[in-house]
């Protein structure tokens, strides 16, 4: 098939285009109102976007809780989002009313930050904790200016990370068993068992070519 995503008429009974651009990491994003109040809310438009300075991104549909408070204070942590939590990462999304705790909703502890007021998960094994560096409106659909994605850029000025999961220098990444979102209602899960490693292949002598890498020999390029 082949279909104009400028219209959505794709004869399917659900809009695929998330299912297609997938899995894509989860941003539990916490927060603080100006009154100091907590709020816990993932979002599945999540990335990293540089790493020098290390930067990451999300994009919320609509003037959500975590757009307001981010726009309020300037900062934000994002809590790594695993198998293990699954249950609390969903309860949290749940659309209720602003003064509403969702670490306390979700049964999560929260812990303090270091470098900014914003708290995160306790339970997780990694947190970022974000400088806000500028928020994007984007276009909104004709007749849905409610429905407008903004995207926020935050610099990471803090890393936590638990010494678990910290082997030899490295992070096991696949240990930690991160849950990333799919199309429709489905996840995936990272595992140990699926985690695999290519190393980066090198130009030839006249650059018109590429030499097949060898393993990787423990220096990141």
């Amino acid at each position: 098939m082949h279909y104009d995503a400028r219209t959505r008429e794709h004869g399917l009974k659900h809009d695929p285009f998330k299912a297609l651009v997938a899995p894509r990491p989860i941003g539990w994003i916490g927060s603080l109102d100006a009154q100091g109040r907590a709020n816990l809310a993932p979002y599945s438009f999540f990335n990293a976007v540089g790493d020098r300075p290390p930067m990451v991104m999300f994009s919320s549909g609509g003037h959500k809780d975590s757009l307001r408070n981010i726009a309020a204070t300037g900062e934000f942590t994002c809590s790594l989002a695993t198998w293990a939590l699954r249950d609390a990462m969903n309860l949290s999304s749940a659309a209720v009313a602003p003064q509403v705790d969702e670490f306390a909703l979700a049964g999560l502890q929260r812990a303090p930050s270091r470098f900014v007021a914003a708290p995160r998960v306790a339970a997780s094994p990694a947190a970022l904790e974000c400088r806000l560096w500028k928020m994007l409106p984007l276009p909104a659909p004709a007749g849905h200016a409610d429905a407008a994605y903004t995207v926020v850029f935050g610099e990471v000025i803090g890393v936590y990370i638990d010494d678990a999961y910290i082997r030899d220098g490295i992070v096991q990444t696949g240990a930690m068993r991160p849950i990333a979102r799919m199309g429709y209602m489905e996840y995936a899960a990272v595992s140990p068992e699926a985690v695999f490693s290519l190393n980066r292949p090198l130009a030839s002598a006249d650059g018109l070519g590429a030499e097949r890498p060898a393993e990787w020999d423990g220096v990141y390029r």
